[in-house]
């Protein structure tokens, strides 16, 4: 099976030339290289967070320079594994599920955020820590990492929409609001009023927050465990910045929905009455990721009737309805072992970003594997690294310069990784502490 990149290129060769592909993409401007935005007014860039809003003072990559623009994808071949070579154990990469064949393919390490922050802290040698993946990744993997290391974002501009829709300001004044509600003196049982718990999928700025107010970090894989800590602490959960993730996650401890109400940051009380938080147990931030928006009921109805006997597997980041009407739901590493341990001969229909569903299409060939959207419409700030970026930055450090590096500042990675730990606390891992 092709690249999700050159199946984009085949479809557009395809309209170009007046004939009617098979499948469709979300947005022409996909063929487009990356470069071809970075000089714009900021946004995301063609896919699934196109339509969404981007903050001002989001991060921009600016033009590389012209000979990574111009060069074939053989020659950024060559000049990246070159790169690699010489610079060996020096450099570790870093490859997210959902970053494109063609970037992943030079990954040492490839998983979700966590996974390849974890992996990071595992090549402790390594001057430089180039990952492939959003900013919030860079910046988690900057403060496991050791104070000797630079963490590299291959293009600036791979920011994560999701991310942006809870800022450390609206966060604060969200929190200023519920202490008024709820006060900050704990109940009989010590339990405080609030515990804030961030998805990380977050700035360090939020992780700090939460770090300096008894607060707690989590994974798609850890949610529920995470949550089950801050009852234990706390009265109620602000959990942000994921809706579905906050409300699937609770709703399957046992949670009443309409004890989980949504909290607006463009409103007063975000939208909500007093009395309505008053019987809250789970305030929900309302945010969301646009990948994971686009599943729905109707493509899984449209499975079973094309498969009968389909394997429905969707990241807990859908919708309740959608992740109510799957077989399962999972983090990413939780779809891949699924796959990885399924009889062969299986029929999956997965939820999640189509770069790392068509990746395990290919790897697994003995299983039918399939997207649930018919429409290729890729994480748009993943969809920013490509190889010619890549391929500037490994060859600018082998020459002594260190590009696009993410240091996130003492003052929110000392409380961060407060939050961190707590995470690691929770949920054991094979690894070291955080700061060690």
């Amino acid at each position: 099976m092709s690249s999700v990149n050159s199946t984009i290129e085949l479809i557009q060769i395809q309209e170009n030339r007046g004939e009617t592909p098979g499948p469709t993409t979300c947005s022409s401007r996909l063929v487009s290289p990356p470069w071809t935005f970075d000089t714009q007014t900021p946004e995301y860039g063609p896919g699934a967070s196109m339509e969404d809003f981007i903050p001002s003072d989001a991060p921009r990559q600016g033009q590389i320079p012209k000979e990574y623009r111009n060069a074939s994808a053989e020659e950024l071949d060559l000049r990246i594994r070159a790169a690699k070579h010489a610079l060996g154990e020096r450099v570790v990469i870093l490859g997210h599920f959902y970053q494109r064949d063609e970037v992943v393919k030079y990954a040492d390490f490839v998983g979700d955020s966590f996974q390849l922050a974890r992996a990071a802290t595992s090549r402790p040698a390594a001057e430089a820590i180039v990952f492939c993946g959003v900013h919030f990744m860079a910046e988690t993997a900057d403060m496991l990492s050791g104070p000797k290391q630079s963490v590299i974002l291959p293009n600036l501009a791979a920011g994560c929409s999701m991310a942006d829709m809870a800022d450390i300001d609206s966060v604060s004044e969200c929190w200023e609001q519920l202490e008024e509600v709820y006060g900050t003196a704990p109940d009989a049982s010590g339990r405080v009023p609030v515990i804030p718990v961030t998805y990380m999928n977050s700035s360090a700025a939020l992780k700090a927050f939460c770090g300096e107010r008894g607060g707690i970090v989590c994974t798609s894989s850890n949610a529920a465990a995470v949550l089950k800590w801050a009852f234990e602490r706390g009265q109620r959960v602000l959990f942000f910045p994921d809706q579905h993730l906050g409300r699937n996650t609770a709703k399957a401890m046992g949670i009443s929905v309409d004890k989980m109400p949504m909290w607006d940051p463009r409103k007063q009380l975000g939208g909500n009455t007093s009395e309505a938080l008053a019987e809250a147990q789970v305030i929900l931030w309302h945010g969301f990721c646009s990948v994971h928006k686009r599943f729905s009921v109707e493509q899984i109805d449209a499975a079973r009737a094309q498969y009968p006997g389909v394997r429905v597997i969707v990241h807990p980041e859908c919708p309740m309805e959608v992740v109510d009407a799957a077989d399962e739901s999972g983090s990413t590493d939780y779809i891949a072992k699924a796959v990885a341990a399924a009889p062969a001969g299986t029929t999956f229909a997965i939820g999640t970003e189509i770069n790392m569903v068509q990746r395990l299409a290919s790897q697994y060939p003995q299983h039918t594997i399939f997207c649930l959207d018919p429409v290729i419409c890729p994480c748009s700030t993943m969809y920013r690294i490509h190889p010619a970026y890549l391929a500037w930055v490994l060859e600018s450090f082998e020459r002594g310069e260190v590009l696009n590096r993410i240091a996130v500042p003492s003052a929110i990675t000392v409380p961060a990784r407060v939050a961190l730990q707590r995470m690691l606390d929770v949920v054991p891992a094979p690894v070291a502490r955080v700061g060690q």
